[in-house]
C-alpha cells in the first residue's frame, strides 16, 4: 500500500467539493516553521450589541473558499507561487463568556504566529478580535485601513469596554494605532448619537462616508488612503458589513447603501504593495445569510487580501 503523505500545496485540480475544508484548500499547517501566511480562524461572537452568530463564520467561509482557485483575473498574482500559505486552524478558547479572557487567547495564538515572522490573515468573528490582533502585530503604532460601515470607535456598551464597537478606540488608546495614519472607508447608518464618528475624528482618523466614496470613486480613495498610511506597518480590517446587505446580507449590523462586492474587490486590489503586518475579514453571520452569498463575499474578500499579502510578504 502507498505510503499516505499529507498534501502539501493546495490541489486547485481537486473537485471544489472535496477534501477537507480548509481557507483556500491550502494545508493544514502542523507547525509554524514553514508558513509565510497562516489563514486562521477565530470563531467567536461574544462581544456583540445586535444580531449573533458570527462565532460560525469561519466554518463557513472556509466551505465557500472552496470555490478559489489559485490566479487572480485582476492582478495576474498567484499566492501560492509567491509565499507557503497554510490553514493553521481556530483560536482555542478556554473562557468565552469572558471577553477579556478570550482576547487574551487571541492575542496568545497569533503571538506564536509573530513571534515565528508568519503573516496572519484571521476570519471571525466579531470585530473585537481586531483589538487583541493588533496587541500581538502592533509592535509600535501601526497605520490602519479600516473597511466598515462604522467606526468602532465607540466606547462602553452594557458595561462592557471590549465589545464589537470599540476596538479601534480601544486600539488607538492603547497606542497600537496610529491616529494620523488610520482611514476608516465605508462610515454609515444612523446612530443615537455622534460618539463614534466624532472620537475618529478628533483623535486624526480619516473618517470616509459612504456618500464620499461614491461621489469621489474608488480609484480617488484609494490614493488619497495610500497617502494617509504612507509606507510603514500597516494592518487592513474588513468588516463584511461595509459591503451592502444586497449583496452580504448574513451580518451582524446591517446597513443599508453600502459597498457593492466590485467596489470592495477593487479598493483592496489598490492596496497592493503596502507594508502589511496583517489583516482580518469579520461579521459573518452564516445564521443570517441567504444561500451562502455572504460566506462567499467574506471568502472572496479574503482571497484578495491573501494576494496582497502575499505580494508585500515576497518583496520583503
Amino acid at each position: 500500500m502507498t505510503e499516505y503523505i499529507p498534501p502539501s500545496s493546495p490541489d486547485m485540480f481537486a473537485p471544489r467539493y472535496s477534501g477537507l475544508a480548509t481557507f483556500m484548500r491550502t494545508p493544514v499547517a502542523s507547525s509554524l516553521a514553514d508558513v509565510d501566511i497562516g489563514l486562521l480562524g477565530i470563531p467567536y461572537d461574544g462581544a456583540l450589541t445586535n444580531r449573533p452568530g458570527a462565532r460560525h463564520g469561519p466554518r463557513e467561509v472556509r466551505n465557500q473558499s472552496s470555490l478559489m482557485r489559485a490566479i487572480n483575473h485582476a492582478t495576474r498574482v498567484n499566492p501560492y507561487e509567491l509565499c507557503r500559505i497554510a490553514d493553521v486552524g481556530d483560536v482555542p478558547f478556554d473562557s468565552v463568556f469572558d471577553i477579556e479572557a478570550t482576547h487574551k487567547n487571541i492575542t496568545d495564538f497569533v503571538a506564536q504566529m509573530v513571534a515565528r515572522n508568519v503573516i496572519p490573515l484571521s476570519c471571525g468573528g466579531d470585530h473585537s478580535v481586531s483589538l487583541p490582533i493588533l496587541r500581538a502585530v502592533a509592535h509600535e503604532p501601526v497605520a490602519l485601513i479600516h473597511i466598515d460601515a462604522h467606526t468602532d470607535t465607540w466606547d462602553s456598551f452594557q458595561g462592557s469596554k471590549f465589545n464589537h464597537g470599540a476596538p479601534f478606540r480601544r486600539a488607538h488608546e492603547e497606542g497600537l494605532i496610529d491616529p494620523k495614519k488610520t482611514v476608516q472607508i465605508g462610515i454609515r447608518g444612523a446612530q443615537n448619537m455622534s460618539e463614534g464618528w466624532d472620537y475618529s475624528e478628533q483623535a486624526g482618523m480619516r473618517v470616509m462616508f459612504i456618500e464620499e466614496v461614491q461621489e469621489r470613486g474608488i480609484s480617488a480613495i484609494v490614493e488619497e488612503a495610500r497617502t494617509v498610511v504612507g509606507e510603514g506597518p500597516v494592518y487592513l480590517s474588513f468588516d463584511i458589513d461595509s459591503i451592502d446587505p444586497a449583496f452580504a446580507p448574513g451580518t451582524g449590523t446591517p446597513e443599508v447603501a453600502g459597498l457593492t462586492t466590485a467596489e470592495a474587490m477593487a479598493l483592496i486590489r489598490g492596496f497592493r504593495g503596502l507594508n502589511y503586518v496583517g489583516a482580518d475579514v469579520v461579521e459573518v453571520s452564516p445564521p443570517f445569510d441567504v444561500g451562502g452569498m455572504t460566506a462567499l463575499a467574506g471568502a472572496t474578500v479574503m482571497y484578495e487580501l491573501l494576494c496582497v499579502l502575499a505580494e508585500a510578504r515576497s518583496t520583503r
